[in-house]
């Protein structure tokens, strides 16, 4: 368990979250692993795996921003807004102008409303979607609030266009997909799809399933882990002096005063604690009403 931290890693084709998660557990014989965000069997890249205690930081890198590179089908709609689907409906209507493709997908930047695909891994009443979808019994979940910060055309050799978007976690790529396939009135699924950022890391820092076993047979995998503090990176960093490490440790109250407000502006959400070896001892999160830090967890 002192072996804690995060390991970027690029997920190929044809394999699940889950067992790639598996494959690192075993290089690096870890007692805990967990990764920070679903990626379809068919899509690769940026997948973040916590190792051992960092698996309670998994929470803060779930809820951060994403960056694809995918590619639309035009002309083509399935039941699961992707190439893996049946298809539902086709048009030979998809001789676009580059300015009209690229006028359609501008209208989608800014903040949607999405409807989760039927098709997915949330959940009913426990069950799955894909499950009830597959037996059925398909069943729509309430549109959701997504954030597009940027969506680029890189490439328009139709019936295919290769895009970019950086956007909120929780944004379907597929669902947007056929969405931009829809205001064309041609329909479209979403044939390719790579992560190449999340939470801040790039697809540059990611670590192929060769490159894992090479460095693992080396017996340098370790040093490509990211420490808890610095897989963190977006997060306000306190120094803590004894006192507050004191406090910390033995689950006391902590206020505004045990953080010294020229480090850091102690009103805004969470903070992460170091030592001065740059250990990361807690992640508290400020509580205005209060005055007070709530714990969110804590390494001893």
């Amino acid at each position: 368990m002192n072996l804690s931290g995060i390991l970027v890693v690029d997920k190929p084709t044809n394999t699940t979250s889950a067992q790639m998660v598996a494959v690192v557990k075993k290089l690096l014989g870890a007692g805990k692993i967990g990764h920070t965000g679903t990626l379809d069997p068919f899509a690769t890249g940026v997948l973040i795996c916590c190792v051992n205690r960092a698996t309670k930081l998994a929470r803060f890198f779930l809820h951060s921003s994403k960056k694809y590179e995918a590619v639309l089908h035009l002309g083509v709609a399935t039941d699961t807004q992707d190439f893996t689907g049946t298809v539902t409906a086709t048009s030979s209507a998809v001789n676009f102008t580059d300015q009209a493709i690229r006028s359609v997908f501008k209208q989608f930047e800014g903040t949607l409303e999405q409807l989760p695909p039927v098709y997915s891994a949330l959940k009913h009443k426990g069950v799955p979607l894909h499950k009830l979808a597959r037996s059925g019994k398909p069943f729509q979940k309430p549109a959701r609030r997504v954030s597009i910060a940027t969506i680029e055309v890189l490439k328009i050799d139709l019936p295919l266009v290769h895009f970019m978007v950086a956007c909120s976690a929780g944004t379907y790529i597929r669902t947007l997909c056929a969405d931009i396939g829809t205001a064309l009135g041609c329909g479209g699924h979403l044939k390719d799809l790579r992560r190449i950022e999340s939470s801040g890391f790039t697809i540059d820092e990611a670590l192929t399933i060769q490159r894992l076993k090479e460095l693992a047979l080396s017996g340098k995998l370790p040093e490509h882990i990211i420490s808890m503090s610095n897989a963190l990176q977006q997060m306000p960093e306190h120094i803590a002096d004894k006192a507050l490490t004191a406090k910390i440790m033995y689950g006391k109250i902590v206020t505004k005063k045990d953080v010294k407000p020229e480090q850091i502006d102690v009103s805004k959400g969470f903070i992460k604690i170091v030592d001065t070896d740059k250990d990361l001892i807690a992640v508290l999160e400020y509580t205005p009403a209060s005055s007070r830090y709530s714990y969110c967890c804590v390494f001893n």
